[in-house]
């Protein structure tokens, strides 16, 4: 009896062991504690260099996006070239796209206040047309995307586009000049442009001085010639003074351009040289007294004046004139002279104290002062 019951509990002990914990199969062996579960392989993998996208790389200036296209007269659009060449009396139209679009245009058409062009801005796109175009319109037409945070816009360089157009007319050869004759100042910190520009690509320009007569070679150094400025003085000096002009070659036909005074400048760039005088510093009761303030400059540089006086706050009546003209000053040497005068009639006691001229031009302001006192 007892060894049925031993064999018994037993049989019961093996069962609870297989349900408890399953033992590994026989032609499996168990893993050792530590052992890698992944089995070894022998195969040699190429190592995975991940993809860096442009905005991740070292130069992490955003690419330039052309955003300009060009309406066809088959209903399509595409992208223009940086330079084109179109007969005069077409329409064209150019399209850029963005919800807010700015346009820059030659300055012909705004000078004029064209009524052929127009620009509007679409839901999603600006659209510039210029109708019956001439030669006069050849230049380049430019559109930028604007960034605006409120009311505060900034330029969009990275979504920009760009085309220079020349728009060939029969018998024009130069783009047309609203004058026959021009000024060009010669300063020696930067680049001088005679502005023959032509309105046919495959044209042969050269430049000549009128007197002595010769033509003025372009040997990439000093003078080089560029399709959309004209002839570029790189450095200029007053040996380059004098009267020249250009003609132009194509097709059979020659033209000559309108003539272009070059005149040296000795003026440095900078803000204004200003002086201040008066033609009294002590003046009687009763007297008149002027203030002058003087700028000299560069021919082509404008000068504006403000003024600050004792008598400013009373609104004491004054008489203001600003003139300005060129003078020359030997050697061909050209200079702008700028004035501004301020008059006081009948001078009171208000009228005494300091007289302030403050002039400014595109490169900064300069600001001068003197005392008139109450003799």
């Amino acid at each position: 009896m007892k060894v049925w019951l031993l064999l018994g509990l037993l049989l019961v002990h093996e069962a609870l062991e297989d349900v408890a914990g399953q033992h590994p199969p026989k032609n499996k062996r168990a893993k050792e504690q530590g052992e890698n579960r992944i089995k070894p392989t022998n195969k040699k993998a190429k190592p995975k260099i991940p993809k860096v996208k442009d905005r991740d790389s070292a130069d992490s200036t955003p690419k330039s996006q052309s955003i300009m296209m060009q309406a066809m007269d088959s209903g399509r659009f595409q992208k223009p070239a940086a330079t084109m060449s179109l007969m005069a009396g077409q329409t064209v139209e150019l399209r850029c796209k963005g919800s807010k679009v700015e346009w820059s245009y030659p300055a012909y058409l705004d000078t004029f206040k064209d009524s052929r062009l127009s620009v509007k801005q679409n839901e999603r796109y600006g659209q510039l047309t210029l109708l019956n175009a001439t030669s006069a319109d050849t230049g380049e037409f430019s559109c930028w995307g604007q960034l605006c945070n409120g009311y505060i816009c900034r330029r969009d360089e990275s979504r920009t586009g760009s085309t220079y157009i020349l728009f060939t007319e029969e018998g024009e050869l130069f783009v047309p000049s609203p004058s026959y004759f021009d000024v060009v100042y010669l300063n020696p910190d930067r680049q001088a442009v005679v502005p023959c520009r032509v309105t046919v690509v495959s044209a042969k320009v050269t430049l000549h001085r009128e007197f002595p007569a010769k033509e003025i070679p372009t040997n990439g150094t000093d003078i080089i010639y560029d399709l959309k400025r004209g002839f570029v003085y790189l450095q200029p000096h007053s040996d380059h003074q004098g009267v020249v002009y250009c003609k132009a070659e194509a097709g059979g036909q020659s033209q000559i351009s309108v003539k272009y005074q070059l005149l040296y400048v000795e003026v440095p760039s900078g803000p204004p040289s200003t002086t201040i005088l008066a033609s009294s510093n002590k003046v009687n009761g009763g007297d008149d007294i002027s203030v002058l303030c003087t700028v000299l400059g560069e021919p082509d540089v404008e000068v504006e004046f403000r003024w600050i006086f004792p008598g400013q706050k009373d609104e004491r009546p004054v008489t203001i004139q600003d003139t300005w003209r060129l003078i020359h000053r030997g050697l061909g040497h050209t200079t702008r002279i700028s004035q501004s005068v301020i008059t006081i009639e009948d001078f009171e006691t208000i009228d005494a104290g300091y007289y302030i001229c403050t002039a400014q031009n595109l490169r900064g302001q300069t600001t001068v002062a003197t005392t008139v006192e109450f003799s």
